[in-house]
């Protein structure tokens, strides 16, 4: 094979693979995926500082599969992760094995709350999807505000919320947080 067909068919592929990323979200999810396993995208595990709950999230209410409604106030005593993402967000795609493993950990303990938001505010398409990828995940959806300091439109982004309803943790982006800091960062948080 000559130099220039080689170049040719490594510009192809590379093309080709480009192509792949944009066009289907799925496979942008698999390489980001990817990623998360060799050690990329960890979320950093320091809580931030803890911040009385906005006038704001009085009104937020939370609406899981099952139809039961959640409040910021109905929820103190509880941790809660509240994770925000989208059927079409390759990104969210890539970390919800991660956040079906967390959450397959945590699902048993009373003490915290796991909120997946559809970003969307389609209860049907996303509890649909989550089925077809078979995860073990709570969906829900929202009505309200949100208020901004809890989610400014960047897909995914993750918030833990203490037992008194004050946040103590915010990432923007993907993350693995299946790891081992994270869920001792969490199990701290029940105690």
């Amino acid at each position: 094979m000559s130099k220039k067909t080689i170049q040719n068919l490594v510009t192809a592929g590379l093309l080709a693979f480009a192509l792949a990323l944009f066009v289907f979200p799925e496979f942008k999810a698999v390489i980001i995926r990817g990623l998360m396993k060799a050690g990329f995208f960890q979320p950093r595990v320091t809580a931030i500082k803890a911040t009385p709950p906005e006038a704001a999230t009085a009104s937020i209410q939370f609406i899981t599969e099952s139809g039961a409604i959640h409040t910021p106030g109905s929820l103190k005593g509880k941790v809660v992760f509240i994770n925000f993402w989208a059927t079409w967000c390759p990104p969210c795609i890539a970390e919800m094995p991660a956040i079906s493993e967390l959450y397959t950990a945590f699902k048993h303990n009373p003490n915290i709350i796991f909120l997946l938001v559809d970003a969307d505010q389609d209860l049907a398409k996303a509890t649909a999807f989550i089925k077809k990828k078979e995860l073990s995940l709570p969906v829900s959806s929202f009505r309200g505000t949100v208020p901004s300091s809890w989610y400014s439109g960047t897909l995914p982004t993750t918030l833990v919320l203490d037992k008194t309803g004050n946040p103590v943790y915010q990432h923007e982006g993907t993350a693995d947080f299946s790891n081992k800091k994270f869920r001792a960062f969490l199990e701290g948080l029940t105690r």
